[in-house]
């Protein structure tokens, strides 16, 4: 699969900051037809979202697509509750997960594939305070280092 076929429409950075990030899943996600001509312009927003199990059917929660602008009275409603579509032997063992360890499910990345709006869902650990601390600890350090072996080698 070439990387043309794929056009990233939105991301969710903080997730990265904030969790441990144990397995990925591509799901599709049913919406209508003002949520995907807003969607394919990127007006979406994954903040604050999260995907849970709910009857045996995977939705996603607070996920903000905004109104089309050309829309009508028939505009859809930015912050409703969306079906994630995997299949039930998917479904059922990140429920298991979900229940034993107690992880969480979060949309990483919303992206068209071959013209279809795909959604990108995390397996995710909590990270503790002080684990962020670390990372960002880490790269100030990297950046450091990299920024002194760039000043000798212009300087030698």
């Amino acid at each position: 699969m070439s990387q043309e076929e794929i056009k990233n429409l939105a991301t969710n950075r903080k997730a990265f900051h904030n969790y441990h990030i144990l397995e990925k899943h591509e799901a599709g996600i049913v919406l209508k037809g003002t949520e995907v001509k807003s969607a394919r312009e990127a007006k979406i927003n994954l903040k604050d979202s999260y995907a849970a199990v709910k009857d045996g059917e995977l939705y996603v929660f607070n996920m903000h697509i905004s109104p089309y602008h050309h829309g009508t009275a028939f505009n859809h409603e930015p912050l409703r509750t969306r079906k994630l579509l995997l299949h039930r032997k998917e479904i059922d063992k990140l429920t298991g997960k979900i229940k034993e360890r107690g992880l969480t499910l979060i949309p990483l990345k919303v992206y068209l594939k071959r013209g279809q709006i795909k959604v990108e869902i995390a397996l995710v650990k909590g990270k503790k305070l002080y684990d962020r601390r670390e990372v960002i600890a880490k790269r100030d350090m990297d950046r450091e280092m990299q920024r002194e072996l760039k000043y000798k080698s212009r300087y030698q």
